[in-house]
């Protein structure tokens, strides 16, 4: 269940979708990738420039961060962080004023990954009045994307670049 900060509350917002996954890796792993943040381009080609206040590639509780979703520049805020089973962001830009959040549970197989977001602002209603099924669609995605990198085990402590060695 997320817990959501009253703006953000489905019942308050423009848009809400709601996606969850089973993922068949161990909680921690999962929480790996999700949180290091500096690695979301390698295996989410639409996450990009992603810049942590203060220098690293881990978000923490707190944690200021700038970054592009499908080119938009988003500035977001970790507002909540519990290790290894839950975290969410408020994410703002010209007209998007959005709240994203996970949950991680354990699982026989694994773990169960739910991510839902929240949205509000004039851009965020027009996105889906033009194209209604997009959230679900992109968080589909994701959690196809955030499964198979996290198959390979926990992620690498440095980012990897097309063209690095």
């Amino acid at each position: 269940m997320i817990r959501w900060p009253e703006r953000y509350s489905p019942e308050a917002t423009a848009v809400h979708a709601r996606t969850a996954m089973d993922v068949p890796v161990a909680r921690p792993v999962v929480w790996g990738w999700i949180v290091r943040a500096g690695l979301w381009p390698d295996w989410y080609p639409h996450f990009r420039e992603v810049e942590i206040e203060g220098g690293g590639i881990d978000l923490a509780d707190g944690s200021r961060f700038r970054w592009k979703a499908f080119g938009v520049p988003l500035s977001s805020r970790v507002e909540e962080f519990v290790p290894p089973e839950r975290i969410a962001w408020t994410a703002r830009a010209l007209g998007v004023d959005a709240y994203h959040a996970w949950v991680i549970e354990e699982s026989p197989s694994g773990c169960r990954v739910l991510t839902e977001e929240n949205q509000n602002g004039l851009v965020a209603r027009l996105n889906a009045a033009i194209r209604p099924r997009f959230m679900e669609s992109m968080q589909r995605d994701l959690l196809e994307r955030l499964r198979d990198a996290a198959a390979g085990g926990p992620p690498p402590s440095t980012p990897h670049r097309a063209g690095a060695p």
